[in-house]
């Protein structure tokens, strides 16, 4: 971990050398969000990471989060900054929707170290709409005053290019890592959701989340804490 950004001891909240476990822990949702209260006591801003392959559940232990903490946290999606489906027609990229060069990772990078040093009253940050599978910009306005931010996305962890900035601006990353056969099936589900047919959602999951997902799992050591949700 960046020497600036320390991660932080599971009950203190106190900073502690990284180095992640090669096995998931077990956890809880509640003892997710007990962690997550434990950042709020220095008083000072802190940036945390959720990551794992698609379907790991990132969305919904932000989401979990958020509605245990109120108006302490704010959470910004990397999703936020999926390139419009216009520009992926344009680069040849949209059957791959989803893959590392289908983001504007500089813009997510430069949000994060916006949010880092926030001087500004408010930063607003883009949101992604997934009936649409669009991004709307400016959707969502975070104060100077929110002392938490929750940030998921797939590449946290990714190493090159712009993603390199990505880690150096968090406190601390989680890496999901639910069974292998209830991710794949949720993520089937949520495509199959928002409107592809199953076989559809089956072969979109094998071609492209797939190998997606290789590359996430790939910088899971550089987590700070691989998590198993049980419950």
């Amino acid at each position: 971990m960046d020497t600036l950004h320390p991660h932080f001891d599971d009950a203190s909240g106190s900073p502690v050398p990284s180095a992640a476990s090669s096995a998931a822990q077990p956890r809880t949702t509640a003892d997710l969000i007990a962690l997550a209260r434990a950042l709020l006591k220095s008083g000072e801003r802190r940036i945390l990471g959720i990551t794992g392959a698609p379907g790991a559940g990132k969305s919904t232990v932000c989401a979990a989060i958020a509605g245990a903490l109120g108006d302490q946290v704010a959470v910004v999606g990397m999703d936020g900054f999926h390139l419009a489906n216009s520009e992926l027609i344009r680069l040849g990229r949209r059957e791959r929707k989803g893959a590392p060069d289908t983001f504007d990772a500089d813009g997510y990078a430069a949000l994060l170290e916006r949010l880092w040093h926030q001087t500004e009253e408010v930063i607003y940050a883009p949101t992604f709409e997934r009936t649409i599978e669009e991004s709307i910009g400016s959707a969502l306005p975070i104060l100077a005053s929110t002392p938490l931010i929750l940030t998921e996305g797939n590449y946290l962890l990714l190493e090159g290019g712009a993603w390199s900035r990505v880690k150096p601006q968090l406190d601390a990353v989680w890496f999901l890592e639910p069974p292998e056969e209830l991710r794949l099936s949720r993520l089937i589900a949520r495509h199959v959701a928002f409107g592809k047919a199953p076989d559809a959602a089956k072969a979109w999951v094998e071609r492209v989340d797939q190998n997606n997902a290789a590359l996430i799992n790939a910088g899971r050591s550089r987590a700070d804490l691989i998590i198993r949700l049980v419950d």
